[in-house]
């Protein structure tokens, strides 16, 4: 499928997030609330090391993270809930000695491959019945971005938050134009 791939909707976010505290996937459950929480890229997420979280005994309440595409930082809060999963996942993490939070399966001192990472989203999506090739690692990323602009109407926060250096990136970004236009027609 070619285009913007789907957010998900906060239906689909509780599914999921059920799902994986269900079955017990503690690195995947952190994984996925990170992606939530963070909106950011594939290639940024998997590249976040433990002390990029961690601070001293605790988890940090916020992050900032350069991002390799813009090389500008961006901010973002780590929930109560994602903190209880990364807290579940750091234990394990430890044992294997890397400093990615989300370290390689497969090659030691690395971190989660980027089309692994897809791999997995592919997999959470279609385990709630949705259809996996409207939906992509971007999904994760647009997600909780397009529920604040839901909430607030606040282009400028999303920006920041998503790191755009133009508001028009940000309006194209979530397809504002389109969901303004059919609101206005109905």
């Amino acid at each position: 499928m070619v285009g913007q791939k789907c957010p998900l909707q906060p239906k689909n976010v509780w599914s999921i997030r059920v799902r994986l505290e269900m079955s017990g996937v503690i690195r995947e459950l952190a994984l996925f609330n990170l992606a939530i929480d963070s909106k950011l890229r594939a290639c940024d997420l998997v590249k976040l090391k433990v002390e990029d979280l961690w601070s001293g005994s605790s988890i940090r309440d916020r992050a900032t993270i350069v991002q390799k595409k813009t090389k500008r930082p961006v901010q973002f809060e780590v929930t109560e809930q994602t903190k209880i999963a990364l807290a579940a996942w750091l234990p394990f993490n430890r044992r294997n000695g890397s400093s990615y939070l989300f370290p390689s399966n497969r090659k030691t001192s690395q971190h989660l491959p980027t089309r692994q990472y897809a791999r997995i989203v592919q997999r959470w999506v279609a385990s709630i019945g949705l259809d996996a090739s409207a939906y992509g690692t971007l999904s994760m990323r647009r997600t909780k971005a397009a529920q604040i602009y839901k909430m607030t109407g606040n282009l400028r926060a999303v920006q920041i938050l998503l790191g755009h250096t133009k508001l028009e990136s940000t309006v194209r970004y979530l397809g504002v134009e389109i969901d303004d236009a059919l609101r206005i027609a109905e």
